[in-house]
């Protein structure tokens, strides 16, 4: 835990500052003692009362005394300590005390869990304490805590042990108490009661009166409160010099420098969130005055969004708090921007339940958004423009859950990568930022997209269109070329264009009635609409994809009318390509002004119903490992070369080998007669490879069958001559035949975490990129081997015999959980792994490891 500290979120909504125990503290925990009721204090002391307490936290804060505690600040002051005492045998003495004020917040559930996560990151097996039978709240709180408790009676005390192992009981719990408390920070921002704007404007073009006037014209129901020293009125409100005591939300168009004081304002006028629309912070170089503007803000309790922001606006609470030029339209999509400009492009194009720009993203984010979202009933689509990450491992933890209920859509701007790294493994080289982003949106069920035109297209389709219950799509229309292009594109994007039953449609003679079916340019907006009906209601096929070609037939507007009329009671997902126009029929059915952009739209939709409805996975019981073992040996890498590198072949073979990871048999050489004297220990023919070269094969680095000692010399000489000093000697393996070359590797990036990859290996495995990504722990490791082109050559492919893809899997599992365990292990590359009826044999392993901060736990609730 860092020294400083973090923020954290309460049940009420609340923002605490959770830190280690200080010996400065010893006055601060006085003074929570005294504010402590007798009543309290005697839960928590038992009959030594307040002066066992006071004497309790002089031998804590004291010096030499082994106690690992935590305290909690609210509104800067403490409130709050937890601590454990360890003792013996893996166990330590649990104890807490609370301000009276504080009861029933949260706050105490919330110092239990990140002690149990310390200390079984220190060790610690067991927490014990001691608790009056009558102290109800406490023995409820550690019983709904989410771990394993027993407890025994004594007289008129509960002995109580918890077990600091965390559990998936904890997990669910932890996230729930989360969303509950995300859910509370936001109502007030959100869905205000009342709104101040402060820096509202007589100036008709001014930011301050845009915003004031959207709030008035937009029929919001709460007092709004302008805020303006130097008026007394301001579209017919009245005016006050500084915000009033309890408003909800406070909407900030000040110039910068002023920002900081109204901040402070808002603090001590008890505001429960800020929208600063104001720029020139982070943007603009300046970090230091958004870091103490969010401080202001953290230690006030207050939420902010922005700065450098539009607004915000929630359409059912009629509260439009932005500058923006149009009124939004009410719907059922929820955007988030990161850009002013496109949020401001999607609301002209979208109707939604509500629209944060976030701006700056100093404090609220994406994920705090996802939280809100989804328990929000008029919300059923939520979209999402993205330009960073602040922790993406969480978005994808609350972006899963939250899919199984709601779509999530994204659109994340930088896919390029700049720069990288001068010498990369094939991993690293593959698996480039985006690639991380791919994999943990996928994971999480997340439609990401790559343009904001395709973010309308397929919001527009979820939010008005039943789920499609299957791929197959029946294509029905005017015009022949259109139809086919859409057929075209659904075999394309993997959907099927399935032979309609006979008999299922009549239609007039020139008729094509096979799929698609082509009524012809002359086909009547009836005939049009009838044949919809009929497919709408037919068991033959899950998607009606209408194609029109105007001014055929009865024109645009009655064809209209006449799909709008025959999909009135259709359960099944009906879309339209109007060719030349976008837009919706009736308000509900999606019209695409080209085949192709509506099949696309169809088959993201597609995807996401197929995910949606398969069952959660289990999280597997990880693979046993020495992980003990296996940090000592990063450790010794990295004390002997603090800035990392790459691992010594038989490191890395050591550090596999505590993952069940069993390298080939490698013997390293220095010259030529070392490397015969290798081959006749592991075994004629065999295998020679330069050591140092990170591509070995493109330097000439690797010499494969050399049968004879002879030959082996030679190799070897011949390999120095070439490589030089580069080469750094060699390693000697036997010689394997047979079998399909797979390369198994992962990265670890500071941001992201870990990705896991398995591709096709040897030489061609850059040349093929045939690989798939995955997000530890792997829980479908043998559908990821089976996405790979590559993947028949497993299976048996032209009468070779299928190979062991289940030990395939196992390894990618194994793999997954090193990198899930060490961090500092930022590349590694199994290149390649040779799978064979009889297993898998790891040839060439690579490992790099670098210094790193351990990561937070996941089970760590906190503020980014």
């Amino acid at each position: 835990m860092p020294d400083e500290g973090y923020d954290v979120l309460l049940r009420d909504g609340g923002i605490a500052h959770v830190r280690p125990l200080r010996p400065a503290d010893r006055e601060g925990l006085h003074e929570l003692v005294d504010r402590s009721s007798e009543r309290s204090a005697y839960l928590r002391f038992f009959t030594g009362g307040r002066n066992t307490a006071h004497a309790y936290i002089d031998r804590i804060t004291g010096d030499g005394y082994e106690v690992r505690a935590r305290v909690a600040g609210l509104h800067g002051r403490l409130v709050a300590i937890a601590e454990y005492i360890p003792m013996e045998a893996g166990r330590a003495d649990l104890g807490i005390l609370l301000d009276d004020a504080v009861h029933g917040h949260g706050l105490g559930t919330l110092l239990l869990e990140h002690l149990a996560v310390d200390a079984a990151e220190h060790g610690i097996r067991e927490l014990v304490a001691d608790v009056l039978a009558e102290n109800r709240p406490m023995i409820q709180v550690l019983r709904d805590l989410g771990l394993k408790v027993e407890q025994s009676f004594e007289g008129g005390t509960l002995h109580v042990s918890v077990a600091a192992e965390p559990t998936p009981r904890l997990m669910a719990a932890i996230e729930a108490r989360d969303h509950e408390a995300e859910r509370a920070s936001l109502a007030r921002v959100l869905a205000p009661r009342s709104v101040a704007v402060i820096g509202a404007s007589r100036d008709e073009h001014a930011i301050g009166h845009q915003v004031l006037r959207n709030l008035v014209d937009g029929g919001f129901c709460g007092p709004i409160h302008p805020v303006n020293p130097n008026a007394s009125e301001i579209a017919g409100l009245a005016c006050h010099p500084k915000v009033p005591d309890g408003v909800d939300l406070a909407v900030v168009a000040v110039p910068a420098r002023q920002v900081l004081d109204v901040a402070r304002d808002c603090a001590a006028a008890g505001v429960a969130g800020l929208v600063v629309l104001t720029s020139g912070f982070a943007e603009a170089g300046q970090r230091a005055a958004e870091s103490e503007l969010l401080q202001v803000c953290r230690t006030a309790g207050m939420r902010l969004i922005g700065p450098n922001c539009l607004g915000v606006v929630n359409t059912g609470a009629w509260l439009n708090a932005s500058f923006l030029p149009h009124r939004p339209v009410r719907g059922c999509v929820a955007l988030m921007s990161q850009s002013g400009a496109v949020g401001a492009a999607l609301l002209d194009r979208l109707d939604v339940s509500s629209f944060v720009s976030v701006g700056n993203k100093a404090d609220v984010s994406s994920n705090d958004l996802l939280e809100y979202w989804e328990d929000d009933d008029d919300t059923c689509v939520i979209a999402l423009y993205l330009e960073s990450f602040g922790n993406p491992r969480k978005f994808a933890r609350i972006a899963r859950r939250v899919g199984k209920r709601k779509p999530v859509l994204l659109v994340k701007s930088g896919r390029g990568e700049a720069g990288g790294r001068a010498v990369r493994s094939h991993t690293a080289a593959a698996a480039t930022p985006d690639v991380a982003v791919d994999a943990l949106t996928r994971a999480a069920g997340v439609i990401r997209l790559d343009s904001v035109h395709e973010l309308i297209d397929v919001a527009k389709l979820l939010a008005t269109q039943p789920l499609p219950t299957g791929r197959r799509v029946a294509i029905v229309g005017n015009s022949g070329g259109p139809q086919a292009m859409a057929a075209d594109a659904c075999e394309a994007h993997g959907l099927v264009v399935p032979e309609l039953p006979p008999g299922l449609l009549e239609a007039r003679a020139a008729a094509a009635l096979g799929n698609p079916l082509d009524l012809t340019a002359d086909a009547t907006a009836a005939e049009i609409g009838a044949a919809v009906e009929v497919l709408a209601a037919s068991s033959a096929v899950d998607v009606v994809l209408v194609v029109y070609t105007p001014p055929f037939g009865d024109g645009l507007d009655a064809t209209r009318q006449a799909i709008a009329d025959a999909t009135k009671t259709a359960a099944k997902t009906v879309l339209t390509c109007v060719v030349g126009h976008d837009g919706l029929i009736d308000g509900r059915v999606p019209s695409y002004a080209f085949p192709e952009q509506a099949v696309q739209a169809l088959a993201h939709v597609v995807r996401y119903a197929e995910w949606r409805s398969r069952p959660v996975e289990p999280v597997p019981v990880p693979p046993p490992a020495d992980e003990k073992t296996a940090r000592e040996i990063v450790q010794a890498e990295l004390a002997a070369h603090p800035d990392g590198g790459w691992l010594s072949p038989a490191d890395a073979a050591r550090l596999l080998g505590c993952y069940g990871v069993t390298p080939v048999e490698s013997v390293d050489a220095d010259s030529p007669e070392a490397a015969a004297a290798a081959a006749s220990r592991v075994g004629l023919p065999v295998v020679l490879k330069a050591t140092g070269p990170l591509h070995k094969s493109e330097v000439g680095g690797v010499r494969l069958n050399l049968q004879t000692l002879d030959e082996v010399r030679q190799a070897y000489h011949d390999m120095s001559a070439r490589i030089g000093a580069d080469m750094t000697g060699a390693i000697v393996q036997h010689m394997l035949y047979g079998g399909v070359e797979i390369i198994v590797g992962g990265v670890n990036y500071p941001v992201f975490g870990p990705l896991v990859m398995v591709g096709m290996g040897g030489v061609l495995a850059d040349l093929l990129a045939d690989r798939a990504f995955r997000v530890p722990p792997v829980v479908d490791a043998i559908a990821m081997i089976n996405e790979l082109r590559c993947a028949p050559l497993l299976h048996g492919y032209r009468g070779s015999p299928p190979v062991d893809v289940t030990a395939l899997a196992d390894q990618v599992v194994r793999i997954s959980r090193l990198l899930e365990d060490l961090p500092q292990v930022v590349e590694l590359d199994l290149n390649p792994v040779i799978v064979t009826t009889e297993g898998t044999a790891t040839v060439d392993a690579r490992i790099r490891v670098a210094p790193c901060e351990r990561p937070l736990s996941q089970l760590l609730r906190r503020m980014r």
